[in-house]
C-alpha cells in the first residue's frame, strides 16, 4: 500500500500543498507595504493599521496547536479545506466592507481574524500532510520539504511587490486577491490531494496529547524555551522593521507604490537568499546550528541598533536591514532543524506547531509596538531592541548545548496509556 500512497503524489498534488503557504504567506507580508494606504482611505491612525496584521497572528498564536491536534483526529484535508474557505471568506468581508461601507476598520478586523484562523488551521497542517503521502520514504519527503519552503521563501519576496502593485490599482484589491488566490487552493486541494486512509495509528486523545506535551516541555525545556524564545525575537524585529520601513519610505521620503514594493522586498530577498544557504549547509549538526545561532542572533542584534539612525538615508537604512535580513534567514532554518533534531519524531510535530505559534506572538506584536515607539522613541526601541538580543545570545550560549540536543533523539518516549 506504500506505494499506492506515493502514486498519489503527482505533480499537482505537490503544487497543491505548496499554494497553502504560499497563499499563507501572501495573506499578511502583502498588506504591510499598503497599510499607509490604508490609514489614509480609512481614516486611522499607524497603530490602528498595524492591528491588521495583528489580528491575523493574534488567531494563530492560539489556534495552530489545535489545528494539528484536530489534523491528527480527524485528518488534514478535513481540517485544511474549511480553514482555506475561512481564509476566502474572510477576504471577501474585508474587501466588500472597504469597498462599500464609510467606515469599514471593524469589518476589516474580522475579515482578518477570519483569516488569522484559517491561517491556523491551513498552514502547519502541510508538512504532517507531507509525512502522510511519503511515509517512510525519507529522500522524497526532503525534496517535496524543499519545494514547499521554496514556496514560501517565494511569497516573502513576492508579497511586497504584489501588494504595493495591487494596491496601485484599487486601494482594497489586495484584500479580494487573498480570497481569489485561497479558492485556486480550495480547487487544487480538494482535486489532486488524496490522503492515504489505511492509517493504523489510532488518534491521540487529548488528555494524553496534553500530558504529552508538558513531559516534553519538562524535560527538554532548559534548550527548548531558548529556541522558543529566539523565534519570537526574531519575528518581532523582523515585522516591526518592515512596518516601520514601509512608514518612513512613504512619510519620509515620498516613496509610494510598486517603487516601495521593490525596496521592501530587498531585504527579504536577502533574508531568503541566507535561509536558503543556511539550510542546505547546518544539514543535521547540532554543532553547526549552535555556531550559526550565536553568529547570527549577534549580527541581528547590532544591525538592529542602527536603523533608527539611518532612517534618513534610503541607501544606507536599505544595507543595514538587509544585514538584518540575512541575520533572521540564517536563523529560521536553524531554529526549525534544532527542534527536529532535538525532539524524537513520534513528538516532533507537536513541538512544531507550538514553535510555529510561539513565532506569530512576534508577528502580532512588531507593528503594533513599533506604531507606539517610532515617533518619539525609535532609537531607544531599537536599542532596547539590541539590548535583548544581546541577552538571548547569552542564554542561547549557556543553555543550548550539544549534548543536551543530541541525547534527546536516545530518551524514552512517553508512554502512550494513561
Amino acid at each position: 500500500m506504500e506505494n499506492a500512497s506515493k502514486d498519489n503524489v503527482s505533480r499537482w498534488c505537490l503544487v497543491s500543498m505548496a499554494s497553502i503557504p504560499l497563499i499563507m504567506t501572501l495573506g499578511n507580508s502583502m498588506l504591510i507595504p499598503v497599510l499607509p494606504i490604508f490609514e489614509e482611505k480609512v481614516g486611522i491612525s499607524s497603530f490602528q493599521s498595524s492591528l491588521i496584521i495583528t489580528s491575523y497572528s493574534l488567531a494563530a498564536i492560539f489556534l495552530i496547536p489545535i489545528a494539528g491536534y484536530l489534523s491528527d483526529r480527524f485528518g488534514r484535508k478535513v481540517v485544511i479545506l474549511p480553514s482555506l474557505i475561512l481564509t476566502l471568506i474572510g477576504g471577501l468581508i474585508a474587501a466588500f466592507a472597504s469597498w462599500k461601507m464609510g467606515n469599514p476598520f471593524l469589518w476589516i478586523m474580522t475579515g482578518r481574524v477570519l483569516q488569522g484562523i484559517g491561517a491556523a488551521g491551513a498552514t502547519p497542517i502541510v508538512l504532517p500532510l507531507v509525512g502522510d503521502l511519503y511515509k517512510d520514504d525519507d529522500t522524497k519527503t526532503s525534496s517535496c520539504m524543499g519545494i514547499i519552503e521554496t514556496s514560501n521563501t517565494f511569497g516573502k519576496v513576492l508579497s511586497p511587490i504584489l501588494g504595493s502593485a495591487l494596491a496601485a490599482f484599487l486601494w482594497f484589491l489586495p484584500f479580494f486577491s487573498i480570497s481569489v488566490f485561497s479558492f485556486i487552493s480550495i480547487i487544487l486541494v480538494f482535486f489532486f490531494i488524496k490522503v492515504p486512509k489505511d492509517t493504523k495509528e489510532k488518534p491521540v486523545k487529548l488528555s494524553m496529547f496534553l500530558k504529552k506535551t508538558k513531559k516534553i516541555f519538562g524535560q527538554e525545556g532548559k534548550w527548548l524555551y531558548p529556541i522558543f524564545l529566539i523565534g519570537v525575537y526574531v519575528m518581532l524585529i523582523l515585522f516591526g522593521v518592515l512596518f516601520f520601513l514601509s512608514e518612513n519610505l512613504e512619510k519620509i521620503h515620498d516613496i509610494h507604490g510598486v517603487k516601495k514594493g521593490f525596496i521592501l522586498a530587498v531585504p527579504l530577498l536577502f533574508l531568503c537568499i541566507s535561509s536558503f544557504i543556511t539550510g542546505k549547509k547546518i544539514k543535521d549538526n547540532v554543532k553547526t546550528m549552535k555556531k550559526v545561532i550565536l553568529i547570527f542572533l549577534l549580527l541581528s542584534s547590532i544591525s538592529v541598533l542602527f536603523v533608527g539612525y539611518v532612517n534618513e538615508k534610503v541607501i544606507l537604512m536599505l544595507i543595514i536591514v538587509s544585514l538584518l535580513g540575512i541575520g533572521i534567514g540564517a536563523l529560521l532554518p536553524t531554529l526549525d532543524a534544532m527542534i527536529t533534531e532535538g525532539i524524537e519524531k513520534e513528538e516532533r510535530g507537536t513541538i512544531s506547531s507550538f514553535y510555529s505559534s510561539s513565532r506569530f506572538i512576534g508577528v502580532a506584536a512588531g507593528p503594533p509596538v513599533m506604531s507606539l515607539v517610532m515617533d518619539k522613541f525609535v532609537n531607544l526601541s531599537y536599542l532596547a531592541a539590541g539590548i535583548m538580543g544581546g541577552i538571548l545570545f547569552l542564554v542561547a550560549m549557556k543553555c543550548i548545548k550539544k549534548d543536551d540536543t543530541e541525547k534527546q533523539t536516545k530518551h524514552t518516549p512517553v508512554p502512550e496509556s494513561t
